[in-house]
C-alpha cells in the first residue's frame, strides 16, 4: 500500500466509519430529458451499525443559477457534489421511470477508508463544486478517479482493441441516435476533439460505459485477480423510453425539402423581388449559425467545442453576404468566397463521410446554391446577373 492510500485510510479511520462499511456503484438507466440521455452514475455508502445510507452524486446543477444559460454556453458552469439519502435518491429514477443498478465494490477495509476519506475531502466547501467538463471530468469519471486513488496500482484495466477503438463523438452518438435533430445540434457543435480516439478508461465518461468497463477491471489481491465490481443487482426495472422514429421529420428529410423548394423558387423567381426576401431569410439563418460557430471556436471554454471544421462553410463572409443583401449591395466576391468554402466542405464529406452528419449535405447544398447565385457564375443557370433590388 503506498504512503498516500496508508495515510488516507488513517484519515478515514478517524472519519466514524465502521469496518462493515459497504460501497457500490450505482447506474442509473438513460431518460428522455436531454442532460439525462446518457445515464447517471453515483456512489452509495452503507453503513449498517450507523443505519446510515447515504448516496453521493457528482452530477448536480442549478436551473436557477445566475446566467444559466450564459455559464453553460461559455463552459462556466459549475456542476457539485451532493449527498442525500438512498430512498431519496431512488425517488427521482421511480419517477422519471429509470432503471437503477447497483453493483458491490469489493475493497478491502482500508481502501474502503481511503475512498470515504477522499469522499469528504470532495465534500469540503471550497471542493464540492467542480468546473464540469463532459468528456473528461463528469458524475461518472469523478467516480472512476476515486476508485482508482483508493485501489491504487492494484487496479488493472483490459488493454484496448486498436482497430475497435471509437471516438468520443461515435460514443456519444450512440445515445443520440433516436433524437435525430439533437444529434445533428452535437454534431453542429462538437469540434475536432470529439474525433479523437476515446480509451477503454476515457470511455467510462459515460455512465453505462463505466459500469461496462468497471466490471471488467480487477483488483491484484495476493496475486490473484479478482472483478473489481460484484455482479448488478436491479433496483428499479423498466423498459428503455420508446422513441417513435418518422422519416418525414428526420433532419436529412427535412432539410432535403427545402433544398428542393430553394432550388424550384430560384428557378421561378429568378428576375422577382421575392428572390431577395427569400435570400434574406435564408443568409439571416446561415448567419446565426456563423456567429454560433465563431463563438464556440473562439469564445467558449468548452474544449470539445473548439477546433470546429463547421466554420469552413459556416464561415464569417456569410455576415458580409447578408449585410450587402440588406443593403443592396452586390458583393459578388464575398458570395464567391462563401460558395467556394462550400463546396471545399462537401469535398471533405465525400472524402470522409462518416465524421460527418448526413443531415448537414442538404443544408450545404442550400448556402451552395444560393452563394453561387449570387456570385454570378456564368455556369450556374440561376445567377442573378443584376444587383440586387433590381
Amino acid at each position: 500500500m503506498s504512503l498516500v492510500i496508508l495515510l488516507a485510510g488513517l484519515k478515514g479511520l478517524s472519519s466514524g466509519v465502521s469496518p462493515d462499511t459497504s460501497v457500490y456503484l450505482i447506474t442509473c438507466a438513460p431518460g428522455t430529458a436531454t442532460y439525462a440521455i446518457y445515464g447517471h452514475s453515483a456512489l452509495r455508502v452503507v453503513i449498517p451499525d450507523q443505519k446510515s445510507d447515504v448516496v453521493y452524486n457528482w452530477g448536480v446543477f442549478d436551473f436557477d443559477a445566475p446566467n444559466f444559460v450564459w455559464k453553460f454556453a461559455k463552459g462556466r458552469l459549475n456542476y457539485k457534489l451532493a449527498e442525500s439519502s438512498f430512498n431519496t435518491f431512488l425517488q427521482i429514477y421511480l419517477y422519471e421511470n429509470r432503471s437503477v443498478w447497483s453493483q458491490k465494490i469489493n475493497l478491502y477495509q482500508s481502501e474502503t477508508y481511503a475512498l470515504m476519506a477522499l469522499i469528504k475531502e470532495n465534500l469540503k466547501p471550497e471542493n464540492i463544486y467542480y468546473r464540469y467538463d463532459f468528456f473528461y471530468d463528469d458524475c461518472s469519471t469523478r467516480i472512476r478517479d476515486l476508485i482508482e486513488k483508493a485501489v491504487g496500482s492494484k487496479l488493472f484495466y483490459p488493454p484496448d482493441v486498436t482497430r475497435t477503438i471509437p471516438t468520443f463523438r461515435e460514443k456519444v452518438g450512440e445515445y443520440q441516435k433516436i433524437y435525430p435533430w439533437l444529434k445533428m445540434g452535437i454534431d453542429l457543435i462538437m469540434g475536432t476533439p470529439g474525433d479523437k480516439k476515446a480509451s477503454f478508461r476515457d470511455r467510462m465518461f459515460l455512465p453505462i460505459d463505466l459500469q461496462k468497463n468497471l466490471s471488467q477491471a480487477v483488483i491484484n489481491r495476493d496475486h490473484k485477480m479478482i472483478p473489481l465490481l460484484q455482479p448488478a443487482q436491479t433496483i428499479l426495472e423498466f423498459n428503455p423510453p420508446y422513441v417513435r422514429q418518422r422519416l418525414y421529420t428526420a433532419p436529412f428529410f427535412v432539410f432535403s425539402l427545402i433544398f428542393i423548394l430553394i432550388l424550384f423558387l430560384s428557378s421561378l423567381l429568378k428576375k422577382s423581388r421575392l428572390i431577395n426576401i427569400m435570400d434574406i431569410v435564408i443568409f439571416s439563418a446561415f448567419s446565426l449559425l456563423s456567429v454560433l460557430m465563431i463563438f464556440f471556436n473562439f469564445f467558449t471554454d468548452h474544449q470539445q467545442m473548439r477546433m470546429n471544421l463547421n466554420i469552413i462553410w459556416l464561415n464569417p463572409f456569410i455576415i458580409i453576404c447578408l449585410i450587402c443583401l440588406l443593403f443592396n449591395k452586390q458583393g459578388q466576391l464575398w458570395f464567391r468566397l462563401t460558395f467556394i468554402l462550400s463546396a471545399v466542405f462537401a469535398t471533405l464529406i465525400i472524402i470522409v463521410p462518416s465524421a460527418i452528419n448526413n443531415a448537414f449535405v442538404p443544408v450545404i447544398l442550400i448556402l451552395a446554391l444560393r452563394s453561387s447565385a449570387r456570385g454570378n457564375f456564368s455556369w450556374n443557370p440561376f445567377s442573378q446577373n443584376v444587383t440586387s433590388g433590381k
